[in-house]
């Protein structure tokens, strides 16, 4: 998971691109999947972006984190 959260090489960057992805179609969609309130198909571009967006500073800082815990374990020992 460390890895998925702070390598910066094209695979690792590209995978976490595509998991960013997916969560906001998720999320655009949960209207049709719960079967409640039915957005707009315009709105639901929006909040694949909206979510995208609040997705990629939320990975930054757990992958940040992630670093800096790592570095407290090794700066320890």
């Amino acid at each position: 998971m460390e890895t998925f959260l702070t390598s910066n090489e094209w695979r690792w960057r590209l995978l976490r691109t595509i998991v960013q992805g997916v969560l906001g179609v998720i999320v655009a969609n949960i209207d049709m999947l719960v079967g409640c309130a039915v957005l707009e198909p315009t709105w639901r571009a929006v909040v694949v972006a909206l979510v995208m967006a609040a997705l990629s500073p939320v990975m930054a800082e757990l992958g940040a984190a992630s670093a800096e815990k790592r570095e407290k374990g090794l700066s320890d020992e």
